[in-house]
């Protein structure tokens, strides 16, 4: 496993998610990490989406149906 932002090697338990997964941090440039992460990044299109059907007043809950994107992110 290596640090996401500068590639480097050291990396450090940091505790762990709710779901129980450990985190990881990394010593060099101190981002957080999971080994195998549940999602993927959101992507620009689906953020261009979302920031249309905010100003249009949508609730979040219809926001998430149409993007399939939890509220969460």
């Amino acid at each position: 496993m290596t640090g996401p932002e500068c590639g480097g090697s050291e990396i450090v338990k940091n505790g762990s998610l709710a779901n129980g997964k450990p985190k990881n941090k990394c010593k060099n440039c101190g981002r957080q990490l999971v080994e195998t992460p549940k999602k993927g990044r959101i992507s620009e299109e689906t953020k261009e989406l979302i920031d249309k059907l905010l100003l249009e007043r949508l609730p979040l809950s219809a926001i998430t149906r149409v993007t399939g994107v939890s509220e969460q992110w």
